[in-house]
């Protein structure tokens, strides 16, 4: 397993069991600014990522990671690999407070690998669009194309009806723009074409 990959797994399972009281969420999940019950400081752009809500929740997180980070480090490197993974993440906080900002969610703290997780499944789609891939429930091998197409499909439905309250939807959509964003860089550089 490349590198950042494996750092990345045992730094999220070791932050997942350090946290077992919930006593970090209050610190480095990521709060929306604004409010009075907010707790938000800069960091929690990122550090919301190494937190995890349940053990289902660290458990297919760390799962797309294994399944599909090792496969992006290689291609990308691991320095860009780190700056995309990351990028995906910083983007998926901030769609997520301008969502839930303009919809006047009540604030609550956001957590979970998701974002990054989400933008390694676009770069994933791009780079290996006929891999099969095998979904869980049910065992149907689709090709990754057609896999990060029906999940960007599943969660902008599910975001935009309300459906499954309680998980960031649009966090996840944002980080998948990160990581377009990201590619589109490594394509063309910056200022990169659209």
């Amino acid at each position: 397993m490349p590198p950042v990959t494996q750092w990345l797994l045992i730094a999220n399972v070791a932050v997942y069991l350090l946290d077992s009281g919930g006593q970090l969420v209050g610190t480095f999940a990521l709060w929306p600014p604004g409010s009075f019950e907010s707790n938000f400081e800069p960091w929690q752009l990122v550090t919301y990522s190494f937190l995890h809500g349940g053990m289902a929740h660290i458990f297919f997180n760390m799962l797309a990671l294994y399944m599909f980070g090792g496969e992006i480090e290689r291609l990308f490197g691991s320095r860009f690999y780190t700056f995309y993974y990351f990028a995906s993440v910083v983007s998926a906080a901030i769609c997520h407070l301008i969502v839930t900002g303009m919809m006047g969610s009540p604030p609550a703290p956001m957590v979970g690998a998701s974002g990054g997780i989400y933008g390694l499944l676009l770069a994933f789609g791009i780079y290996f669009p006929h891999r099969r891939v095998l979904l869980l429930f049910p065992p149907i091998p689709l090709p990754a194309r057609v896999f990060v197409f029906g999940f960007a499909a599943l969660e902008l439905f599910l975001g935009v009806t309300g459906t499954a309250a309680g998980v960031a939807h649009f966090a996840h959509l944002g980080g998948m723009l990160g990581g377009w964003l990201m590619i589109q860089y490594r394509r063309n550089g910056f200022p990169f074409r659209m």
